[in-house]
């Protein structure tokens, strides 16, 4: 490559261009834009990348994670943390999102989102929306969510890189990672009704899903989001993405994909 098409073709941040062989084929069984999309919308802990505003240096650190409705991570965090600190000098950061489980943790999926963060101002229109999708799975964070040292970030992703385990890794952009929400504006005005009415009226569906339908054990599954793409469920810190058969954008389609999961359910 000529050093002009190299500067008008950067690669994505966190690719790996030239490092894998050419005749290399992924294994049939993998899908990395589900595993990746999975990851992003079931870890609830990851660690921040962020750049050290004294010296440059990668700033690592622990923060609790959730998604808005099309998938870009969401964090809380203290204005007197050094992560902070140098989000407000630079907003360049990566997440790296892992699964838990047992053997070598090397053997499961883990997910590295990179892009730039940004603050979520109390005032803004997307504030009430992304205070409720984040307190939903981190119900304990509403302890100090009102404090004023605190705020909501989100991440404006511009690539992700999953490593799936031995011969799984790929690079993938934004638009492999996140949910198009561009046509799911009656969905997103009605997701917080249809979860409540979910978790009140239709929590042993909840349950059915977590457990006939993805194999979890027994427990409270309880509905903590919903867009285009599927539905979240969660029972204590464990997190489950249930895909629907088909994308919905409206509250009439997403009755009857939900109604179609619970008899599919039941049938097991």
């Amino acid at each position: 490559m000529t050093p002009d098409k190299a500067t008008a073709n950067p690669p994505l941040p966190g690719a790996m261009p030239g490092r894998t062989p050419e005749n290399a084929q992924p294994p049939a069984d993998f899908s990395p834009r589900e595993v990746a999309k999975s990851l992003l919308r079931t870890t609830r802990t990851g660690t921040l990348a962020t750049l050290d505003r004294n010296s440059g240096h990668p700033f690592a650190s622990l923060v609790n994670v959730a998604t808005d409705a099309d998938s870009a991570p969401l964090i809380l965090v203290s204005g007197l943390a050094t992560h902070t600190a140098n989000l407000e000098c630079d907003g360049r950061a990566s997440l790296l999102l892992a699964e838990i489980g047992k053997g070598d943790a090397l053997a499961h999926p883990r997910l590295t989102i990179l892009g730039a963060m940004a603050p979520v101002a109390r005032e803004a229109a997307d504030d009430p929306r992304i205070r409720r999708r984040f307190l939903a799975r981190h119900p304990k964070s509403e302890l100090y969510a009102g404090f004023g040292d605190f705020a909501f970030w989100r991440m404006d992703v511009v690539s992700a890189h999953l490593n799936g385990g031995f011969a799984r890794a790929a690079d993938l952009t934004a638009a492999d990672v996140l949910t198009d929400v561009s046509d799911a504006q009656a969905l997103l005005e009605a997701e917080a009704d249809a979860i409540t009415h979910m978790n009140a009226d239709h929590a042993e569906a909840c349950r059915l899903y977590a457990t006939k339908l993805l194999g979890a054990p027994d427990g409270d599954w309880r509905c903590v989001g919903i867009d285009p793409e599927g539905l979240e469920l969660q029972h204590g810190r464990n997190a489950l993405r249930l895909f629907f058969p088909q994308r919905v954008t409206a509250p009439g389609p997403l009755r009857a994909a939900l109604k179609q999961l619970a008899e599919q359910a039941r049938g097991r």
